[in-house]
């Protein structure tokens, strides 16, 4: 008999020690009582009946998963592929554990699905420029539809937009294209900037004779100094008579 009895004080023991529990602060335990839910519990130490309760541990922190790549047909009939991040975390213990059978795979297929959907209906070159604009609209799909299961989703990034080689060939020469037109009007900017200066100097030049003569010297000793050549260069007669007139003034 005292045999008897030690086992069955360990056998007590046992079930005394697995009904003691311990959840941490981001941490709950939903509780069931002979099936039907009772409440969510901890953080802490706390106790459960043995053999009539059991608990469900669920974490309460944010996290993370990739969408793997979905095939995508575009609007304008582009077929990409596109994978995304997805953030996430658990509102209602208890929510999550009753209606959903297993909320983070469900998450990952509402994802999955939303991602192809919503791409689906835009244009290539929305999903290249308005990217933030769709991670908002994905954002707030999936997160209306995993309400009903106690999931917030706080954060929905679209990683990667893989497109066709022929796509990317016709893209690099359509920067191409752009970047030479862009050249173009610029230079043309420059030659109608140019040619307004050069009228307007011209415009002086007729207006004021003496600048004429002066540009003539300027002329002549820029060409002196790069050639080393004998020069002739006529001087209109007014030269002189604007030295003769200066003389008689003084």
């Amino acid at each position: 008999m005292p045999g008897g009895w030690v086992i069955l004080g360990v056998v007590v023991l046992l079930i005394l020690v697995n009904s003691i529990k311990v959840v941490n602060e981001y941490e709950r335990g939903v509780i069931f009582r002979l099936g039907r839910l009772v409440g969510v519990r901890g953080p802490g130490l706390f106790f459960l009946i043995p053999m009539v309760e059991r608990m469900v541990k669920i974490s309460l922190r944010t996290l993370t998963f990739d969408v793997t790549p979905q095939e995508v047909m575009t609007k304008d009939n582009v077929p990409i592929k596109v994978n995304a991040v997805v953030y996430f975390r658990v509102m209602d213990p208890a929510r999550a554990v009753v209606e959903v059978e297993n909320y983070q795979v469900a998450t990952v297929q509402i994802a999955q699905t939303t991602l192809r959907g919503v791409v689906g209906h835009n244009e290539l070159d929305d999903i290249l420029a308005e990217r933030e604009k769709i991670n908002q609209r994905l954002q707030q799909i999936i997160d209306e539809q995993t309400d009903p299961w106690g999931i917030k989703v706080s954060i929905v990034e679209i990683k990667e937009v893989e497109l066709p080689e022929s796509m990317k060939r016709a893209m690099a020469r359509q920067a191409e294209v752009e970047r030479e037109r862009r050249a173009k009007v610029i230079n043309a900017e420059g030659e109608l900037q140019a040619s307004e200066k050069l009228r307007e100097a011209a415009r002086i030049l007729a207006e004021i004779p003496q600048a004429m003569h002066l540009r003539y010297l300027q002329t002549a000793t820029e060409i002196a100094t790069e050639k080393n050549s004998t020069l002739v260069f006529p001087l209109p007669m007014e030269f002189f008579n604007l030295g003769q007139k200066k003389k008689e003034e003084t």
